[in-house]
């Protein structure tokens, strides 16, 4: 794996628990956190997933800064490392945050408190529902360049009245159930959750014999300007983003085992993503999709799903798709219905779907 980003730790908090594998056990046994949360307004759908500990009647920044932080200690600490190592630089993404609620003069303000808190230097972005993908993106970069031997990338993102109301009042909220890729989808749930990755160079990782749980090895990002919330139907720059990940990863599409869509549940958003696929794959990966499990987490959930994809590679096997049960008829690759499905080979893309049209790939490979 020389001069390769690798991935040295990783930590996930989401509404099925927090500790790495007990949650990974829980997502092969096809298990999920969407469940019934009372709200003071009337919705679409009152279900939602959420992290029990963190009660949703308290402050909102404090909840953003709680989830974060802890999830952010569990990481370096799973690497190995500790929180005050000064080589540590953190790139943290997040849809709204707090800031549809709790509004600040700055959106990276949580980012600022983050950092204030941990004492890690913090760079902070939000590319709508990419953005956990996206400081992944932008972390493996500071690495790969020199610039940091060592980078904590993810996204953090709570659940709160105003998203409720809002993805309610735009109709993307389901009615019934999520089920993505399944011929009655009518929609996404919410969630919240965090997830940070430690990414290392080889020679750091090397020096200090360091656990390899894989490595980003590419990333695209390709915006499509198309609208504020439905994607392009085309699909033309899904393709762009995830062909820009592979060439960078040096990989062809026919070299891809295990694939983590979107999968949100809305029917425009998997129909864009079933063509896209069908335009770059002939046959090939294991699809699979985390938010009939974890709720759709908004901007932690490309950091979520890169973690999803480590250990899929790590244990070759893909959990079913939660919701799923008639799959889309023309779907072009195979779907995981109501059992993990086994698959073999080191390579897998994680791919994110955005508002304002932020869509992005990573390549993610087995050590």
């Amino acid at each position: 794996m020389t001069d390769r980003v690798l991935v040295t730790g990783m930590a996930w908090d989401t509404a099925l628990g927090a500790d790495l594998d007990t949650v990974w056990a829980a997502l092969l046994a096809g298990a999920s956190g969407i469940r019934p949360v009372p709200s003071s307004h009337k919705l679409r759908n009152s279900s939602a997933a959420v992290v029990d500990d963190l009660p949703l009647d308290g402050d909102h920044r404090a909840r953003q800064q709680a989830l974060g932080l802890r999830t952010l200690r569990a990481a370096i600490a799973d690497a190995g490392l500790k929180l005050d190592d000064p080589r540590l630089q953190l790139v943290a993404g997040t849809s709204y945050g707090p800031d549809l609620d709790a509004p600040a003069e700055s959106l990276a303000q949580w980012g600022e408190d983050l950092a204030a808190a941990s004492g890690v230097p913090t760079v902070t972005l939000s590319t709508a529902c990419s953005a956990g993908s996206d400081a992944v993106q932008v972390g493996a970069a500071l690495v790969a360049d020199g610039t940091t031997d060592i980078c904590v990338v993810g996204g953090v993102d709570i659940l709160t009245p105003a998203k409720r109301l809002g993805h309610s009042a735009l109709g993307t909220m389901s009615p019934t159930t999520l089920r993505a890729f399944d011929s009655a989808r009518d929609g996404m749930l919410l969630g919240e959750g965090a997830a940070f990755l430690v990414l290392e160079s080889t020679a750091s990782a090397s020096a200090r014999s360091a656990r390899v749980y894989g490595a980003v090895t590419g990333a695209g990002s390709a915006n499509d300007a198309h609208g504020a919330t439905a994607p392009d139907p085309s699909g033309d720059t899904v393709v762009r983003a995830i062909e820009t990940a592979l060439r960078m990863a040096g990989r062809d599409a026919s070299e891809v085992a295990v694939l983590n869509a979107h999968g949100s549940g809305t029917p425009v958003n998997d129909d864009v993503e079933a063509q896209s696929f069908r335009r770059l794959f002939s046959s090939g990966p294991v699809v699979f999709a985390t938010k009939g499990a974890f709720g759709h987490t908004l901007g932690a959930t490309g950091a979520l799903e890169a973690v999803a994809v480590l250990l899929a590679l790590r244990d070759q096997r893909a959990p079913a798709v939660v919701g799923l049960t008639d799959p889309l008829p023309d779907f072009p690759l195979r779907l995981p219905v109501g059992e993990p499905m086994a698959f073999s080979g080191s390579v897998g893309l994680s791919v994110t779907l955005g508002f304002g049209g932020f869509n992005t790939c990573l390549v993610l490979e087995r050590p």
